[in-house]
C-alpha cells in the first residue's frame, strides 16, 4: 500500500502497473539442458518453423553423437562438505548450507553416488540433506514420513484480513491414517465461527491467547481463556466456538482422523442455510422475519466484536451448571513446568492428568544442538509430530529391513506409524522443539537403549556381538534425551559425537 501511495503522488502509477514482476531468486542448475541452450534468442512476429521434426531424425537415420568430445555431464571440481567423504554407513549430517554454487552439494556419501550436473533447485537439497544424499544404512521402501505445512494450500478466512488455515491429511501424507493437523491464525478479536466435527480437536497454542466456548450433550457450558503453550480438547460432536483475544493467535489443532478436512465442518452459518426457515422459526419460537438478515455463505474465520475482558460475562449456564476441573475442556499446560535433563527437556500431557482428551498424549520436547531424542517406538499407537523451531532428522526403522531418514524444520509435520523405531536428533546450531502426538490413554515408549539394558547380557552378547563395555555403560532407567556433540560431523575428524 506504501508503494502504491508513492507512485500516486507523483503519477507513476500507469508506469508501476506495466513494470514486470520480480522473479524468485534461488539457486538453479544454468546453461544447456535436454537438447536447450538458454537463452534463446528473441523473437516476434509470425510463427515459423515445424512442431513435428523429420522422420530422418529416426534411430539408424539420424546422424549420432561422438562417443567422447561431445555434450558433456562432467561437473567440474564438485564440492563436498564436511563429513560427506566419511564411510556411507556412519551416516553424518551432511550441512549442505555451505556448499556453494554451481559445484555443490553433491548426492555423494563416501564411495557412493555421483555428481549431480542435470535440473535441480538448491534450496530443496539444503533442506533435504539426507534425502538427496542418504546414509547407506537406508534401505528398501519406507512410506513418505514428511509433509511441510508450508505446502499445503492456505484457506482464507472471509473477513478482511481476519485469518487462514492450512491442513495436512492423508491427501498429502497417505501415511498418515490415525490423526491429521490444521494449522489456524486468527486475527485481534477474530473468530473461527461456531462449529462442530466427526472427529476429536486437541490443540496447542502456538502464538497469542484464544477464548474457548462450548456445551456438552447434558447442556453444561464452559468458557475459558489459553495463551501460548495451552491446550484444548472438544469430544467429536461438541459444539464449540474460539476466538482470537485482542494480540490475536495462531494454534496447532490435531485430530484423531487421518482423512479429517478442515472443508468438512459442521458450521453453525449453513445449518442455517440448509433448513426450511419455517422450522427454525418453530425451533426457535420466533417470527420468521427473524432469519431475514441471516448471512447468505458460511463465514469460517471472520472478524468480531472484542471479548470482554470480564469472561464471567460470557458464562451462561442452564440446570446442567458449568464443566471444570477434570471435566473442562483445557488444560494450562503453559504453567508445567519442564522435566530437565542432560541435553534438553520434556514434559508430558496424557489423560492422567487432562481426562476429558482421554486418547490423546502428547510430549513437548527441546532438544540442545547435538542432542537427540533417544531411539524409541511405540507400542500402541502411531506418532504425529509437528516440528515448532529448529531443525532436525529422524530414521524410520520399519521391519524387517527398511529405512528412511528424513529432515525436518519448523512448520513440518513427521508422521511414524506404530511400533516402527525411530529418533529425532537435533541438527543445527539451535535448540529443535517438537510436539509428539499419540492416540493413547497413557504417552508411553519403548527405548531401545534401556531394552538392551535389562535384556539378559549374554543373549544381547550373542546376538549383536556388543562388547561387556558397551553394556556396562547402558543406562537401565529411560534416559528420554540423549546428549551429544553440536558439532554433528566431529567422528570424521577423529572426535565423538557424544
Amino acid at each position: 500500500m506504501k508503494y502504491s501511495s508513492s507512485l500516486a503522488s507523483a503519477g507513476l502509477v500507469h508506469l508501476a502497473l506495466g513494470l514486470p514482476a520480480p522473479q524468485m531468486q534461488y539457486e538453479e542448475n544454468m546453461g544447456a539442458v535436454g537438447g536447450v541452450d538458454p537463452p534463446i534468442p528473441t523473437y516476434s512476429g509470425a510463427p515459423v518453423g515445424n512442431l513435428r521434426g523429420s522422420t530422418n531424425l529416426q534411430g539408424g537415420l539420424a546422424s549420432r553423437p561422438p562417443v567422447s568430445g561431445g555434450a558433456s555431464a562432467i561437473v567440474p571440481d564438485p564440492e563436498l562438505v564436511n563429513g560427506q567423504e566419511a564411510d556411507a554407513k556412519i551416516g553424518l549430517y551432511l550441512d549442505f548450507n555451505s556448499a556453494e554454487y554451481p559445484n555443490g552439494p553433491q548426492p555423494i556419501r563416501g564411495t557412493l553416488g555421483q555428481t549431480d550436473p542435470g535440473p535441480r533447485t538448491y534450496e530443496y537439497e539444503k533442506l533435504n540433506p539426507d534425502t538427496y544424499a542418504p546414509p547407506s544404512t537406508d534401505s528398501g521402501t519406507v512410506p513418505q514420513a514428511m509433509w511441510p505445512l508450508g505446502l499445503s494450500h492456505n484457506l482464507l478466512g472471509s473477513g478482511k484480513e481476519s485469518g487462514w488455515a492450512r491442513q495436512q491429511n492423508q491427501d498429502v501424507l497417505p501415511v498418515a491414517s490415525a490423526m491429521a493437523g490444521v494449522d489456524m491464525r486468527l486475527a485481534p478479536n477474530a473468530y473461527r465461527e461456531l462449529h462442530w466435527h466427526t472427529a476429536g480437536e486437541w490443540a496447542l497454542v502456538l502464538k497469542g491467547s484464544v477464548r474457548v466456548a462450548a456445551i456438552d450433550e447434558n447442556g453444561a457450558s464452559f468458557v475459558d481463556d489459553v495463551t501460548e503453550g495451552d491446550v484444548w480438547f472438544f469430544p467429536e460432536g461438541v459444539p464449540h466456538s474460539l476466538q482470537a483475544l485482542h494480540e490475536g493467535a495462531e494454534f496447532l489443532l490435531i485430530f484423531d482422523s487421518g482423512t479429517f478436512s478442515e472443508q468438512e465442518t459442521f458450521l453453525a452459518t449453513e445449518m442455517l442455510l440448509r433448513t426450511p426457515v419455517s422450522v427454525w422459526a418453530k425451533d426457535l419460537q420466533t417470527d420468521v422475519s427473524s432469519f431475514d438478515y441471516i448471512p447468505d455463505a458460511e463465514k469460517y474465520i471472520f472478524n468480531g466484536t472484542p471479548a470482554p475482558a470480564n469472561i464471567s460475562e460470557q458464562n451462561i449456564t442452564s440446570s446442567a451448571g458449568a464443566l471444570w476441573g477434570p471435566t473442562g475442556y483445557t488444560y494450562h499446560w503453559s504453567q508445567q513446568e519442564f522435566h530437565n535433563t542432560t541435553g534438553g527437556s520434556v514434559k508430558y500431557l496424557d489423560p492422567l492428568t487432562f481426562p476429558v482428551a482421554d486418547m490423546f498424549s502428547a510430549a513437548l520436547v527441546v532438544l540442545e544442538p547435538g542432542a537427540m531424542r533417544e531411539v524409541h517406538w511405540h507400542t500402541n499407537s502411531d506418532e504425529w509430530t509437528y516440528f515448532l523451531q529448529g531443525s532436525a532428522r529422524i530414521t524410520v526403522y520399519q521391519a524387517p529391513a527398511a529405512s528412511r531418514t528424513f529432515d525436518f524444520t519448523a512448520g513440518d509435520v513427521a508422521y511414524i506409524q506404530k511400533a516402527n523405531g525411530h529418533y529425532i536428533e537435533n541438527t543445527g546450531t539451535d535448540d529443535v522443539i517438537f510436539l509428539e502426538v499419540l492416540q493413547a490413554k497413557k504417552f508411553t515408549d519403548i527405548s531401545a537403549a534401556q531394552w538392551l539394558a535389562l535384556t539378559p547380557r549374554q543373549v544381547i552378547k550373542d546376538t549383536l556381538n556388543l562388547t561387556d563395555a558397551v553394556l556396562d555403560a547402558l543406562p537401565k532407567e529411560k534416559t528420554i534425551i540423549k546428549p551429544g556433540n553440536p558439532n554433528m560431523t566431529a567422528i570424521a575428524g577423529g572426535g565423538q559425537n557424544y
